[in-house]
């Protein structure tokens, strides 16, 4: 059994939970440790312990241990990339990847221990000076999705140190491994006992615990709308009240007018919405596509989908490897049936593959024929399901882009400057892409969205002290009397 991380010391548990490859149903990638309540409690208390002595360090400290992680990370992407795959079920070289951006946010962090700015002002009274500097908050409870197992833990996990916070971290319960991994070498780069915890479990027990605990000054969650809205009452109604950040999905956009690159347009939406299984927030799922351009798009997708190779994530030439679970597999299916019960056409793909080893594999869906009132496009799949819409032009496509509870990524294929530059500064969305992806975004710069996407500061970046850290405003007299 592999353990959890508390206080300083690796922590058995009476109970584990068996870490399954969706590639190959038949392989146990390993056992991993559920902590209990009193297994959470005792990390919170060791976080709030350790606070004091951590937010002060010096930044030289951190800066060190921080690039040591990131430096670990990179010598060993490809093995950790090749456990990430196996355990989430996206491609060795989408795995691969997202463990370099990992260690590049290790990297990033570990600068901005170095560049920690203030202010100093005068104050409008005579002989008073004014400094305005931020603080560390104190005790973080990071809750993270499966789809990154390791970018994400490490987009929180990294500004949580280098501004001086403790942190308590509850992974996926479906991706442990990753967690581990990236908690054994957070471990090895020095961070001191009670700085770092890793609680792997149930969201209702450790989950629950860190939101009931007064020792917890924040959370950062990124998941579903339903957990992130209780997550937030809880937050409120505790005493004291918790700082709180939550990413919680999309249902973005992908608009393609008539003047786009056919090919371009194909590629940014087959990338958007069935790479990584479409298991991204950031994944399009909804393809509005004008009506001088609609028929050969669909085609396009048509012939381009059938070039897909769908297959165990490990193995190569594998373009897309299979579904997280059975549970997020029956989810797929059954919007897709939604889809066509709503009067969608399906026009690709939505079948069940066998391959050689037992696994949760699925061809790409796509839908025609779709309104933008239909639930597979208003719902969040998080699935390889793409809907096209149709509009009669831009106006109408920019409409319907922005008629969604989310606000999360939204992205335009056009040759015009026009269109795209009107679309940067009227599409309802935290992120905007042009002739790319709606997934896909760079570390240093800030992460989030808008309505339902997104609640609190932005996550990565500079933009993460607005997060990590609080203010002071502190007055000084100077003694001369004017």
């Amino acid at each position: 059994m592999t353990n959890n991380y508390v206080a300083g010391e690796w922590l058995s548990a009476a109970e584990a939970c068996p870490n399954i490859n969706p590639s190959n149903t038949n392989d146990v990638v390993g056992e991993y440790a559920h902590a209990s309540v009193a297994d959470t409690e005792r990390a919170i208390a060791a976080a709030h312990q350790a606070f004091p002595a951590w937010s002060r360090s010096g930044i030289q400290a951190r800066h060190d241990i921080l690039k040591a992680i990131g430096d670990e990370i990179h010598v060993r992407k490809g093995e950790l990339g090749r456990l990430l795959s196996r355990e989430e079920g996206k491609t060795l070289a989408e795995g691969i990847g997202e463990v370099a951006r990992a260690g590049q946010i290790f990297q990033f962090f570990a600068g901005e221990c170095l560049r920690m700015t203030g202010e100093t002002l005068p104050s409008v009274r005579p002989s008073i000076g004014v400094e305005i500097t931020r603080e560390a908050v104190g005790v973080i409870g990071l809750i993270t999705p499966w789809n990154f197992p390791i970018a994400i833990p490490a987009w929180k996990i990294a500004p949580a140190l280098a501004y001086g916070n403790t942190v308590v971290f509850k992974p996926a319960e479906l991706v442990p491994g990753s967690a581990h991994a990236l908690a054994e070498i957070i471990v090895r780069a020095g961070v001191p006992a009670g700085v770092f915890n890793l609680a792997m479990g149930r969201g209702s027990v450790v989950g629950e615990t860190m939101l009931n605990s007064s020792k917890v000054s924040g959370i950062s969650f990124t998941g579903s709308v339903p957990t992130g809205r209780k997550i937030a009452q809880a937050c409120i109604t505790t005493d004291p009240m918790k700082k709180l950040q939550l990413e919680m999905g999309g249902k973005n956009p992908m608009v393609v007018l008539d003047d786009a690159d056919l090919p371009l347009a194909v590629e940014c939406a087959v990338n958007s919405a069935f790479f990584s299984t479409g298991q991204r927030c950031t994944a399009s799922s909804r393809l509005i596509v004008t009506d001088g351009i609609h028929d050969r798009f669909v085609a396009a997708m048509q012939e381009r989908m059938q070039r897909f190779v769908i297959d165990d994530a490990l193995k190569a030439g594998t373009h897309i490897g299979p579904v997280v679970d059975q549970s997020q597999l029956e989810q797929d299916l059954k919007y897709i049936s939604i889809g066509q019960a709503e009067g969608a056409k399906l026009v690709a793909g939505g079948e069940l593959l066998k391959r050689d080893t037992p696994g949760f594999y699925l061809s790409p869906a796509l839908l025609t024929q779709v309104s933008n009132q239909m639930r597979v496009a208003r719902e969040e799949i998080f699935g390889p399901v793409a809907a096209v819409i149709r509009a009669k032009d831009y106006d109408e496509a920019l409409e319907l882009a922005n008629d969604t509870p989310f606000g999360l990524s939204s992205g335009i294929c056009t040759t015009s400057l026009k269109f795209a530059s009107h679309f940067k500064r009227n599409a309802e969305a935290g992120m905007v892409m042009v002739n790319l992806p709606t997934a896909g975004v760079d570390y240093h710069v800030p992460f989030g969205g808008r309505k339902g996407s997104s609640y609190g500061s932005r996550e990565q970046g500079r933009y993460a002290q607005e997060f990590y850290t609080t203010v002071k405003t502190s007055y000084t007299f100077d003694g001369n009397v004017p």
